[in-house]
């Protein structure tokens, strides 16, 4: 996902993590969101959510907050492996993660990223790396990034009974060809390729489209002439659901790019319990008498 601007985060007087408040209204209330349950969502006008997640213990957290779908991306590189990029992350990286999140989720629809390298070659190399994403990751869906050039290879994923999410605008892999994190779709002719491409995947069988950094009103636009759902990041919000990176929307990181909004401060509350570890270690105060064994 594409990064910017570093923002200031509060501090925190104490840990802020868990809430006391209901989950919001999901897309179902069936026991494991399904594809069928991505459809309804936009027919019957529900917002739908996706974070991030590359463990099982946030994985659980946000399953158990009503996310949605929980996408476990090739982003994995530049916010946990230290990667400056997303391009290095592998597959053999990638299904670990998969299968953490997988198992963690009782209900969100789980989606992976075929990384760079692990499909572009041909439809068979990404069916390749899609079956193992379902059989060792355990992943409800795959997620690739491209138009047009990639429908072949959305279509025998289909073909194959395998749910496939399309990924427009910027898109990460191909960050070189594009000169950088640039928004995507700007002028009617790149606007209209970018319609383009968003049809012809929905037309191979994809079951949604993230959209990444394309404006608002081209968004609405694809968004209202897809019969599956887009999923915007910094793409306004005239798409039927929303997608941040979590350490985004945590406040986990120094920065975070423009079309994020920090719902938390996390990363402070953690450096603060850290420091207090160390002190308490350093200072005698830990372990207590509570916190050892009796002879």
């Amino acid at each position: 996902m594409a990064l910017a601007t570093p923002v200031a985060v509060r501090p925190l007087a104490r840990l802020e993590v868990m809430s006391t408040a209901p989950p919001p209204a999901s897309v179902s209330t069936a026991k494991r969101v399904r594809v069928h349950h991505l459809r309804e969502a936009k027919t019957a006008g529900r917002r739908l959510t996706m974070l991030t997640a590359y463990d099982a213990p946030t994985a659980r957290i946000f399953d158990s907050a009503g996310v949605d779908m929980l996408l476990v991306g090739d982003s994995m590189g530049d916010n946990m492996l230290g990667h400056d990029t997303t391009i290095p992350t592998t597959m053999d990286e990638m299904v670990p993660a998969v299968r953490a999140v997988s198992r963690a989720a009782q209900r969100a629809f789980v989606v992976a990223d075929l990384p760079f390298g692990s499909y572009e070659a041909s439809p068979q190399q990404a069916h390749a790396s899609a079956v193992r994403m379902l059989k060792e990751g355990g992943a409800n869906a795959v997620k690739i990034e491209g138009g047009r050039r990639i429908a072949p290879h959305v279509e025998l994923l289909t073909g194959a009974g395998i749910p496939v999410v399309g990924h427009l605008g910027l898109t990460p892999q191909a960050e070189n060809a594009l000169g950088g994190k640039r928004v995507q779709g700007r002028g009617e002719e790149a606007a209209a390729g970018l319609l383009a491409d968003a049809e012809a995947l929905v037309a191979a069988g994809a079951v949604a489209v993230v959209l990444e950094m394309v404006p608002g009103p081209l968004a609405h636009r694809i968004t209202d002439a897809l019969p599956v759902p887009t999923i915007g990041i910094g793409a306004g919000a005239g798409c039927d659901g929303q997608v941040l990176v979590w350490l985004d929307m945590a406040g986990m990181a120094d920065w975070s790019p423009r079309f994020a909004r920090q719902f938390g401060a996390v990363g402070t509350a953690l450096a603060q319990a850290a420091g207090d570890y160390v002190a308490a270690v350093h200072d005698g105060s830990f372990p207590g008498p509570e916190h050892t064994y009796e002879a």
